[in-house]
């Protein structure tokens, strides 16, 4: 099967396992990775005292002081009493001229549960976001409401220096992986300091780029951390932000002439409207026309695709969506529009043929308004940015609509001098292609929990399957020994769309780490009205606010029992 190509289905065991003999895959021995135990909780020893008292090499702390109890809330929930800790490592002198450390902050509970959090943070990095230990829109509960410390960083930048800071080689591999190596010893040291104790229990996570911090950390510290929680992984930022400039580019001529939006970081500048080549309308009638040919897949037509695979192979944009025999009217597309979307979704490629990045789901999601702002928006205000100083050796300029993109696909895995690993080296898991590096992980009883959303447009849901695919034939069949991956139909770039994106994977990880408990159907709601973090707009009218469904590890599907609500995971399974 070649890379882009998803009209596939999941391997049975027995094919899985000729497939792996065929291509002299190491078998694994059949012994179960052990569990690690429990962790053991201890109260706050001190607090202000640590801004004076500790120490630890290339480290200053900036202050220590007490949170009160309910002062910080976290959706809805009121956050118990901590100690608030902020500091720097690796102060320095750039080759640039500007100076630079890995800015953080940790909160340290007053009654710890005796885990550590390393909280990965989106986009760029370049701020010190609050260590709450939260993933965005999509689990209910943060790290530091579960009682864990939890550190937040910069990755070594802050948002002056964001993207330019990416001309600076240093800062370069601080932000791709340099900064989680150097912070996690420190954070471990700090805690020890303020509990009389180090960490029984270490956990990594995040969504977008903090996933991808938290899959590189699988591959790059497996000895550093027992559970990682992976989200929406950008495992290769790199190619998806070149499929992004690709994409703008094929859209560019179905947009109205002229047309432009603000740019959402320069109110001085315009962007084109990209959005105008595919509208809200008419995402909206793909999305029908996705529900038509595949809602019903899974057993139950309710507006939601909980079989992806078999949908993928359903599917056709071509005979599917309804084809306009004249003016565009929304509920139709042009010859034009159906083959700009099916090459945006097959990943692109480059004149020799050569794939760009993945293959994306076809989803109902689609007609989310996130799904608009990364292929319309982000596309040509953010990706130029980032491929031209942070992705390219030499950096490169990218202007969206004219960038050579045959040119910037061999700059992402080239080094000079000056940059001595590439953009692919520093930002990728080592040896994702084949990752049987995971196995001293998987040996020692670490644990890997991935989800991502089945729309969301920047980061493909079937990359990080496919990811997925290639560790179980490495380990010889058995990657959910130790990695579970939960798809989440209909959500966006790690929350949004018409989807249940609500749901704590953090409690399940732990239980799987320290007790064996695997977690297999973990229970997902909507946001729906008097959601205290707010209710999704995007919901079907017809959706109860309390709609529940089972997230299920793949390949396993959501079924309908065939009796009770419709609208309540409990009469669903995963099969």
């Amino acid at each position: 099967m070649k890379l882009h190509d998803l009209r596939v289905v999941p391997l049975v065991p027995a094919l899985a396992l000729l497939l792996v003999a065929c291509t002299s895959a190491p078998v694994v021995p059949p012994v179960a990775p052990a569990t690690l135990g429990p962790s053991r909780a201890a109260p706050l020893a001190a607090c202000e005292a640590l801004s004076a008292g500790f120490s630890h090499a290339h480290t200053a702390l900036i202050s220590a002081a007490m949170v009160a109890d309910g002062a910080v809330k976290l959706g809805g929930t009121s956050i118990a009493a901590h100690c608030l800790v902020k500091g720097q490592m690796h102060q320095r002198k750039g080759s640039d001229g500007r100076d630079y450390a890995i800015g953080f902050e940790m909160r340290l509970p007053q009654n710890w549960n005796g885990r550590f959090y390393y909280q990965g943070n989106g986009g760029l990095d370049g701020a010190v976001r609050p260590a709450e230990g939260a993933l965005g829109g999509g689990p209910t509960t943060g790290a530091l409401a579960q009682g864990f410390a939890v550190i937040s960083s910069d990755a070594g930048h802050t948002g002056a220096q964001t993207p330019y800071f990416g001309l600076e080689p240093q800062a370069r591999l601080d932000y791709g992986y340099q900064a989680v190596a150097k912070l996690t010893p420190m954070a471990k040291a700090l805690i020890r300091s303020a509990y009389g104790k180090g960490p029984d229990r270490s956990y990594i996570g995040g969504c977008s780029n903090g996933g991808r911090h938290a899959l590189v950390a699988a591959s790059r510290l497996a000895q550093a951390y027992d559970g990682y929680l992976i989200g929406a992984p950008g495992y290769r930022l790199p190619n998806a932000a070149l499929a992004q400039l690709w994409g703008a580019q094929r859209w560019a001529p179905l947009a109205t002439p002229g047309a432009t939006i603000k740019h959402p970081l320069n109110p001085n500048a315009n962007l084109p409207d990209l959005a105008s080549a595919l509208t809200a309308q008419e995402r909206h009638a793909v999305a029908r026309a996705i529900l038509g040919r595949c809602d019903a897949l899974d057993g139950l037509a309710d507006g939601m695709v909980q079989a992806t695979q078999a949908c993928q192979a359903a599917f056709q944009v071509e005979r599917d969506v309804p084809t306009c025999s004249g003016a565009r009217d929304g509920g139709c597309l042009t010859a034009a529009q159906k083959s700009v979307l099916a090459q945006v979704h097959a990943g692109g490629r480059v004149a020799s043929g050569q794939a760009i990045y993945s293959a994306f789901p076809y989803d109902p999601g689609i007609s989310g308004n996130n799904w608009a702002q990364w292929k319309f928006i982000n596309a040509v205000a953010l990706n130029p940015l980032s491929v031209s100083t942070v992705f390219t050796a030499p950096p490169m300029p990218a202007s969206p609509l004219t960038v050579d993109i045959d040119a910037l696909l061999p700059a992402i895995a080239a080094t000079t001098d000056t940059y001595r690993e590439s953009g692919l080296a520093l930002m990728s898991p080592p040896g994702h292609e084949r990752p049987d590096n995971l196995r001293a992980l998987r040996d020692r009883g670490a644990r890997m929990v991935i989800y991502h959303g089945v729309s969301d447009a920047v980061f493909s849901a079937e990359d990080t399957r496919q990811w997925l695919e290639r560790v179980d034939a490495s380990q010889g069949g058995r990657a959910a020994d130790f990695a579970r991956y939960f798809p989440v139909p209909g959500m966006n770039h790690c929350s949004g769309g018409p989807a249940a994106d609500q749901f704590d994977l953090l409690g399940p990880l732990v239980r799987w780490v320290e007790e064996g408990v695997a977690p297999q159907a973990i229970t997902a709601r909507v946001r729906g009205a008097g959601n205290p973090g707010g209710a999704n707009p995007e919901l079907p009218a017809d959706w109860s606010a309390d709609r529940t469904r089972p997230l299920c590890a793949y390949p396993t599907v959501a079924r309908y029992r065939g009796q009770g609500s419709t609208e309540d995971a409990r009469h669903f399974s995963c099969q």
